[in-house]
């Protein structure tokens, strides 16, 4: 079967009930079962709150939410890959910080995700009104054709007697009273205030010395996406802060996917860059500011007369220029890892901590639980971090020290520099001169950024709401040793050949777009290297051959899959188009008689 073929007749496969050790949210404390659920279109989504395409589906799902009220019900299943991810509390943080206006199951073991063959994050699953499964999307971009089968659904249903209206399970939690709400960056103004950006209320927060008296918010506090003065001007979940050379602050407003320009004096926004559409694979990668797209900016820094933007959607960094007004991609490739080496060659994971020195940019590479350095030839270094599997909280000689998850970086006086590292509740330090990594401070609730007064360092800690001001202390804290692998089961497959193939349907009214070439991409890589005797590399076929090393008993395999659909109308000369993209990285294990073939569901059902 032709693995980008049209679908016939929609399969139905019965949905395995949802159940997981860490209970149901945003439920009123009622735990739900499908069959209370019957008469609804329900939409999974399997997600988990580090990753960055997770909170653009997130995102995505909005407006298909508010539309279809009455007759959808999403259902979130927070599936762990990090170890703090699996913490109870920590999914009740994420589904606020977030925004979640939905039930969401908190399932540490993966139980529910192993019942489903889940295989990436983000993973949207749609089961009918009679429970039953019809179809399976991985990765960004699938609201259309979701909404589109939903709409279908819905008429089907509706004829049967089947389709049950009215409101669904979700029950929201009660406000919280506190000054900041899950803070993401912070800026030490040339006054002495702070400048916060208070990410869930959609505002910037300026706070007296002191870390805490309110001076000003700047913002109205709805998500928008708006100029204007400090009431009218409108941001949505903003996070990294800058200081420009004429005394302006540059903000990194994360899901409107641009730029904002705060005059401080004034309290007046403008917007410098980004059109507040999400940047996909064949979008323009550098233009006038305000005419290309931007991806999840996630913070901000002055190097080298521009400003540096960690772009966490797309895994790159960008520059912005102020004197040109232009952006351009700088480091990065899009492919999610951890390689070093020129920019254009350079592999990034979400970097979303940036901090600028006369000869080095800092970042945190956080998919990567890595810390990072640009050079001023623009090549990529890393200091600690070795891939996307190996997380932990170990001091010692770079090489062997383990992160987990940092989102923050702030260069110290004596060239050392401080490290958020956020899921591991610590202040890390990593001092180039020595090659150690030690820890300054640990109980700090989600760490996310610090910025230096003095010989004070105040920390976001964005899951306590507030600023912390703690004195750099001499010696460091020691602490015990622990490291982490991702704990996802390994798929058994056989060794030598392997038929890889990625599924794809493109929804329906929609036909694979090929007025400009090849309509897919397939890029294909392993760790280790010598996994893969054959099939590594990039081809625009869905499906390949590939052969493993007999010699390698275990690995992941890399696979990044893109398919282009449009309308399926000759007579529109502009038919509206959709980039359906994923990534994946499947632990393996190889075993004698085990499967020759790996199915990936891209888009549709799997029928082999």
């Amino acid at each position: 079967m032709n693995a980008a073929s049209p679908a016939p007749r929609r399969a139905r496969v019965r949905a395995p009930e949802l159940v997981g050790k860490g209970g149901w949210l945003n439920t009123g404390g009622k735990n739900l079962t499908l069959v209370e659920l019957r008469g609804k279109c329900v939409v999974v989504d399997f997600w988990t709150f580090c990753c960055i395409n997770c909170l653009h589906v997130l995102d995505e799902l909005r407006e298909l939410e508010e539309k279809h009220r009455d007759t959808v019900v999403i259902i979130g299943v927070h599936s762990p890959k990090f170890v703090h991810e699996a913490e109870h509390q920590a999914v009740v943080d994420a589904v606020e910080r977030y925004g979640v206006e939905h039930p969401v199951l908190d399932d540490p073991e993966l139980a529910t995700w192993k019942q489903y063959a889940v295989r990436a994050w983000p993973t949207l699953v749609v089961i009918d009104p009679e429970g039953y499964v019809v179809a399976q999307h991985a990765g960004e971009g699938h609201a259309h054709a979701i909404e589109r089968l939903v709409e279908e659904l819905e008429a089907e249903h509706e004829a049967k007697g089947t389709l049950r209206r009215g409101d669904g399970p979700y029950v929201p939690p009660e406000p919280e009273p506190t000054t900041l709400r899950f803070p993401g960056k912070a800026l030490l103004l040339p006054s002495g205030n702070f400048l916060v950006s208070d990410t869930t209320r959609h505002q910037l927060v300026e706070l007296a010395e002191d870390a805490e008296t309110v001076v000003r918010r700047i913002g109205s506090g709805m998500r928008g996406f708006s100029d204007g003065g400090p009431r009218e001007a409108s941001f949505n979940e903003p996070q990294g802060l800058a200081l420009l050379e004429d005394g302006a602050v540059v903000v990194a407003d994360t899901v409107n996917h641009a730029l904002r320009r705060l005059d401080p004096a004034t309290g007046a926004v403008t917007t410098l860059a980004g059109t507040g559409k999400q940047w996909w694979q064949g979008s323009a990668t550098s233009g006038p500011a305000r005419e290309v797209d931007l991806s999840s900016p996630w913070d901000v820094a002055v190097f080298g007369a521009k400003v540096w933007i960690a772009m966490a959607g797309v895994h790159q960094l960008w520059t912005y220029d102020p004197a040109a007004g232009t952006v351009a991609v700088t480091a990065g490739t899009t492919n999610e890892g951890l390689v070093d080496g020129p920019g254009a060659e350079a592999w990034f994971a979400q970097p979303s901590g940036l901090a600028a020195t006369a000869e080095r940019l800092w970042l945190a590479d956080s998919e990567t639980s890595a810390l990072r350095w640009v050079d001023l030839d623009g090549h990529v270094h890393t200091a600690v971090g070795t891939g996307l599997f190996d997380f932990g909280h170990r001091d010692g000689a770079a090489d062997q020290a383990l992160l987990q998850h940092p989102l923050g970086v702030t260069a110290l006086p004596d060239g050392s520099v401080a490290v958020a590292d956020t899921y591991n509740h610590a202040l890390r330090r990593y001092d180039p001169a020595s090659g150690e990594v030690t820890t300054l401070a640990t109980d700090l609730r989600e760490p996310s950024d610090a910025v230096l007064v003095g010989e004070d360092i105040v920390v976001v800690e964005s899951a306590r709401h507030r600023l912390t001001r703690l004195r750099l202390p001499e010696e460091a804290v020691r602490v015990e040793s622990v490291a982490h692998r991702t704990q996802r089961a390994a798929t058994e497959v056989a060794p030598g050949r392997l038929r890889l193939d990625v599924i794809f349907r493109a929804p329906a009214g929609q036909k694979l777009d090929t007025r400009y070439g090849p309509s897919t991409r397939l890029l294909v890589s392993s760790t280790p290297p010598e996994l893969l005797l054959k099939g590594e590399g990039a081809d625009t076929h869905l499906s390949r051959d590939l052969e493993l090393n007999p010699e390698v008993t275990e690995g992941v395999l890399h696979v990044s899959a893109m398919a282009a659909s449009c309308d399926d109308d000759d007579t529109n000369e502009y038919p509206a188009c959709h980039v359906h993209q994923q990534d994946w990285g499947v632990p393996v294990r190889l075993t004698e008689g085990a499967t020759d073939r790996l199915p990936l569901v891209l888009a549709g059902m799997d029928e082999q």
